[in-house]
């Protein structure tokens, strides 16, 4: 397992997203990152695009980012959900507006990205909030919520479930 990211990171709108050269340049289109998808908080349907949620509007919250080898065990973040990512150049996590980022060090092929939230519901308060980002090969497959404790959690998974699934397509595999 390599650790590429750790530490405190900033966040707007309570957004942040991991980005790979070879998919569509990303617009910050919420719906389009969700459509089609049962989880609401790692938005998979734009090729080459994660579009990560947190329950932080502004500010800094713990992040780390980890690529494996095989599926990890689950760590037990309160909210946690899977989706695929195919990366077709650099990867890099990337702030609201570009300002700071991250090099993953993800060799181009297909991964299961588990995106876990510890916190969400802390918000705009104080009290700890922190996000895990765990990738490792595998094929794709649809993305699925693993567990969900919050309420910050429970709406976004709500909002991604209304979403038409695009084109008629009843499960994206984040693939060009």
């Amino acid at each position: 397992m390599r650790t590429v990211v750790h530490g405190e990171v900033p966040v707007h709108y309570g957004q942040i997203y991991v980005h790979s050269a070879g998919g569509d340049p990303f617009e910050g289109d919420l719906s389009a990152c969700f459509a089609g998808q049962r989880n609401g908080l790692c938005g998979a349907a734009v090729a080459g695009t994660l579009f990560l949620l947190t329950g932080l509007h502004t500010g800094e919250v713990g992040f780390t980012a980890e690529v494996h080898e095989t599926e990890p065990p689950d760590a037990g973040g309160a909210d946690v959900v899977e989706a695929p990512f195919h990366v077709a150049g650099p990867a890099r996590l990337v702030t609201w507006g570009g300002e700071d980022w991250w090099d993953l060090e993800l060799t181009p092929g297909d991964y299961r990205v588990r995106y876990s939230g510890t916190g969400m519901d802390a918000g705009d308060g104080p009290g700890p909030e922190h996000y895990l980002l765990q990738f490792w090969a595998a094929p794709p497959a649809p993305d699925a919520v693993i567990r969900h404790r919050s309420a910050a959690a429970a709406y976004w998974h709500d909002f991604a479930r209304k979403l038409p699934a695009p084109d008629g397509v009843t499960s994206r595999t984040n693939r060009p």
